[in-house]
């Protein structure tokens, strides 16, 4: 793909001009499926390491614990090299093994946070400012446009979350169904362009993404980005239909014309085609990390079980990696900036930095 430096969106982008995306980020599901390669099993030594270190920091408060205090001297390298992948390789990885049931809520959590420092810094998920986030069913309704997908036990739909990398832990699996499923964006824009290279280049013009009622400060509660954004030799995807389609309800915002809409409509059954996304069920345990700007993320609809104790819980972290890809300046309109360690996250007047340990 040709290198495009101009700061600012050219509609005029053409489908004569747009090339195919290679290497390892643009992965066919069907074939990755067939293999565990982007699943790490932590082996006992590993496991030992991260309980040592939780124990070790486990007076000092999270937002404090950095990778030089949660000190993991064998797997600290590995997770080096699974950021490596996530960056430069496939975008996602799966680390499974760590014993759910030793721990406490805030043990586990600690653990988890431990390893996310490796990756990068926690962002602000919300306008609460929950650098912990949790991802469970407070019986909402994504017919209120305040309520976020993850409150709910509704389906997703595949998007993107707005930070580098986004981390999930399962702790608690749902009665059925709540299948985590994974698309390479990059894959969906290679067979777009083969396809419908004219719909393609319809997704390098801006759209309006409503922001859901958390509005930073001097900002409209939209934000204006192309699915597409070619930046300084990289295609980043940044995508949220039902937001797209929200975003429609205020009244300055351009509509959707019906070709935007054949263009969105052609990147959602792609996203959700059986031999380009790969499914996957969590374990207890699991910490999944993806990459938004090359993976689009989805969950299946699930019935949760009656007992509260029981219910379906994930912890979520978004984080900013230490190094990574340029991203346009326009990017900075939801990331807050679009500095490398320093994006990403959800930045709005009053939010105070913290880390629940429950779902509030």
């Amino acid at each position: 793909m040709p290198n495009r430096t101009s700061s600012h969106y050219d509609s005029a982008v053409g489908p004569e001009s747009l090339q195919l995306i290679e290497g390892r980020s643009a992965w066919i599901g069907a074939e990755l499926a067939r293999s565990d390669e982007w699943i790490y099993p932590l082996a006992p030594a590993e496991v030992a390491e991260l309980d040592a270190a939780m124990r070790a920091t486990r007076e000092r408060p999270m937002v404090e614990i950095g990778r030089e205090q949660f000190r993991l001297p064998k797997l600290g390298p590995v997770l080096g090299e699974i950021l490596d992948t996530l960056l430069e390789g496939r975008g996602f990885a799966l680390i499974r093994g760590i014993p759910r049931d030793a721990y406490s809520i805030e043990e586990i959590a600690r653990i988890y946070w431990g390893i996310g420092a490796h990756i990068g810094n926690a962002r602000s998920q919300n306008a609460k400012g929950h650098l912990l986030g949790h991802v469970r069913d407070l019986n909402l309704s994504t017919t209120d446009p305040s309520v976020r997908i993850y409150q709910t036990t509704e389906r997703q739909t595949f998007h993107t979350d707005s930070c580098d990398v986004v981390a999930l832990l399962c702790l608690q699996k749902s009665k059925s169904g709540g299948l985590s499923s994974l698309t390479s964006s990059m894959s969906v824009y290679n067979e777009m362009v083969r396809r419908r290279p004219d719909l393609a280049a319809l997704l390098f013009e801006p759209l309006a993404t409503d922001r859901r009622g958390e509005v930073p400060e001097g900002m409209p509660p939209y934000f204006m980005l192309p699915v597409f954004n070619e930046y300084q030799g990289y295609l980043s995807v940044i995508y949220a239909r039902r937001y797209i389609e929200s975003a429609q309800r205020f009244p300055d915002v351009p509509r959707l014309t019906e070709a935007q809409r054949e263009a969105l409509d052609l990147f959602d059954s792609l996203a959700e085609d059986a031999r380009l996304r790969l499914d996957m069920a969590f374990e207890p345990g699991d910490v999944q990390l993806v990459c938004n700007h090359v993976i689009l993320h989805d969950r299946t609809a699930y019935e949760d079980w009656p007992e509260p104790e029981r219910k379906r819980h994930l912890l979520r972290l978004w984080l900013a990696t230490p190094r990574g890809r340029p991203l346009p300046p326009a990017y900075a309109q939801r990331y807050g900036s679009v500095e490398v360690g320093n994006r990403g996250g959800i930045h709005v007047p009053g939010t105070r930095l913290n880390v629940p340990l429950e779902p509030v």
